[in-house]
């Protein structure tokens, strides 16, 4: 069978899932950018008003809100934190990973994963609890009973990032152990027997090694940590007081159900959607580069 053969075949194998989810996706994206063109209220959704055609004028009002670039500059910096702080604890990891023993790396992996599939609202309320003012465990033990970590902004959105962090380091940790432990023996021996240290060996075989797998997980990261809605919404109670911990996914659940601008909220969502469908492009093509079967 010719390539264009095989091509098709795998296409009408494919196709009833496309199909399913191009209903899936397709027509929900559709309505979020049908509902952006309209102002579309509270009012409308009773029948009390009829639609009124907007066109760009929720983008525009959108665009032209000073509220709305310090969310984006705060999503933009909370996100930034998130996955630096990812990569550098699941780095750490993997590394001490294949320096330990088995029963010590089963134990950590055991205790990563753990964290991994606990759910957003839960572990969120777990921590909010042991960093609780009055009867957290964390201001038991470094004696500052009646500090509240999340009435200020930069104590609450540290205190969510690494809430953040913590669920999302054994996915990079799990990664980057794999890619360590596929690195072909013999060229770490070529470059002990050349004389390389262990830091001069990280640095010119191994980081080279693992610069698409690093490529991936970060561009993974990014995806995940810039539409980070649960953390911030439990355990700032909704953004924070007077809105001073808001990300762009919180600011469009308040814009489109606290106040009733649905427009407005679907507005946020597009642009949200469009700047995620970027970052997953460049993900694609990092995953072609790394020689990853799409």
């Amino acid at each position: 069978m010719t390539a264009k053969g095989q091509g098709r075949t795998a296409f009408a194998y494919l196709a009833p899932a496309l199909l399913i989810l191009g209903g899936l996706l397709a027509y929900p994206i559709y309505q979020l950018v049908l509902i952006s063109l309209y102002d579309y209220g509270q009012e409308q959704v009773s029948g009390g008003a009829p639609l009124e055609f907007l066109g760009l004028g929720n983008y525009q009002k959108l665009l032209g809100d000073q509220q709305f670039w310090g969310v984006f500059g705060q999503t933009v910096a909370f996100a930034a934190v998130c996955v630096v702080g990812t990569l550098l604890v699941g780095a750490f990891l993997a590394i001490l990973a294949t320096r330990v023993r088995t029963w010590v790396r089963m134990t950590l992996f055991l205790a990563a994963l753990g964290a991994w599939s606990t759910p957003a609202v839960a572990g969120s309320t777990i921590w909010l609890f042991l960093f609780d003012a009055n009867f957290g465990f964390v201001n038991e033990v470094l004696g500052i009973q009646g500090f509240s970590w999340t009435f200020d902004k930069w104590t609450a959105f540290g205190l969510v990032a690494a809430q953040v962090i913590w669920c999302s380091f054994p996915f990079v940790m799990v990664t980057l152990f794999a890619g360590i432990k596929a690195i072909p023996g013999e060229v770490l021996e070529a470059a002990a027997l050349d004389g390389a240290s262990a830091f001069r060996t990280a640095w010119s075989v191994t980081l080279p090694l693992l610069k698409p797998i690093i490529l991936v997980v970060t561009i993974q990261s990014i995806i995940w940590d810039f539409k980070v809605f649960t953390q911030i919404y439990v355990m700032t109670n909704g953004g924070g007081i007077a809105g001073r911990n808001l990300v762009l996914n919180v600011y469009a659940y308040q814009q489109a159900f606290a106040a009733s601008e649905y427009g407005l909220g679907a507005t946020i969502g597009v642009v949200m959607t469009v700047l995620l469908l970027g970052i997953t492009m460049f993900y694609l093509r990092a995953l072609r580069r790394s020689g990853e079967v799409l």
